[in-house]
C-alpha cells in the first residue's frame, strides 16, 4: 500500500501488530474444524471491500458493531468471515457460494484473539529459534492467543513473515500474512 504525503509515495508500514493479529484470524479460519469439514481447498483472502453484500448485511444485521478481521473463500465459492464483536469475543462464519449462512465456526475465538507480548518477553527457546533459522532477522511484534500459540512477526531483509510457535515455544510454520489491513469497520451504516 502506497500513501501520498505532499506529493512522495511512501510504503505504509507493513509491520504493525495489527498485522500478526490479521494472521492469526487467517490461521484461525483457516485451522477451525468446520473450515476443514465443509472447505474445499484452500482459502483465498477476500478483501473487505469484495465481501459479498448479502453478507455484509447479514453480519451488520445479526452482529452490530462487528470488524472483519479475515474474510476468504474457498475453491467452490464457499465464504469465511472471522469477526471481532463489539464485546470483544471473536466470531467465525461460514457462507455458501450464494451468501447464504450455514454455520459458526467451532473453534475460531480461542485462536482469533492475541494478546500482545513484549518481544523482550518471548521465551529464549522462541528467541533462540529465530536466530537460529532467521540469521538478522528483527523481531517487532508477539502475541499469544487463548490457546497459548505465539505468533512472532520479524523483517527479514525488510520483508514481514509471521512466524507461530506452539505452547512450549517449539516452531510449528510460516504463515501466510495477510499484507494489508482490512478497510472500514462493519456495522450499521457500513457495508
Amino acid at each position: 500500500m502506497m500513501s501520498c504525503d505532499k506529493g512522495v509515495m511512501a510504503p505504509q508500514d507493513p509491520t504493525e501488530f495489527e498485522d500478526v493479529i490479521l494472521s492469526a484470524a487467517r490461521f484461525s479460519a483457516e485451522a477451525d474444524s468446520t473450515t476443514h469439514a465443509k472447505c474445499k481447498g484452500k482459502l483465498t483472502e477476500i478483501a473487505t471491500a469484495d465481501i459479498p453484500a448479502v453478507i455484509t448485511e447479514y453480519v451488520s444485521a445479526n452482529y452490530a458493531g462487528a470488524e472483519v478481521k479475515f474474510a476468504g473463500a474457498d475453491e467452490a465459492g464457499n465464504i469465511v468471515v472471522g469477526l471481532h464483536l463489539a464485546d470483544g469475543k471473536h466470531v467465525g462464519l461460514l457462507f455458501d457460494k450464494a451468501g447464504a449462512f450455514k454455520e459458526e465456526l467451532k473453534r475460531y475465538g480461542k485462536r482469533a484473539k492475541l494478546t500482545k507480548i513484549e518481544v523482550a518477553d518471548l521465551s529464549a527457546t522462541i528467541k533462540s529459534y529465530i536466530s537460529t533459522n532467521f540469521a538478522g532477522a528483527e523481531i517487532k511484534h508477539a502475541g499469544t492467543n487463548e490457546s497459548g500459540e505465539v505468533f512472532v512477526m520479524v523483517l527479514v531483509d525488510s520483508k514481514p513473515a509471521v512466524l507461530l510457535f506452539d505452547v512450549n515455544g517449539a516452531f510449528v510454520k510460516q504463515l501466510e500474512k495477510p499484507m494489508m489491513k482490512r478497510g472500514k469497520k462493519m456495522g450499521p451504516g457500513n457495508k
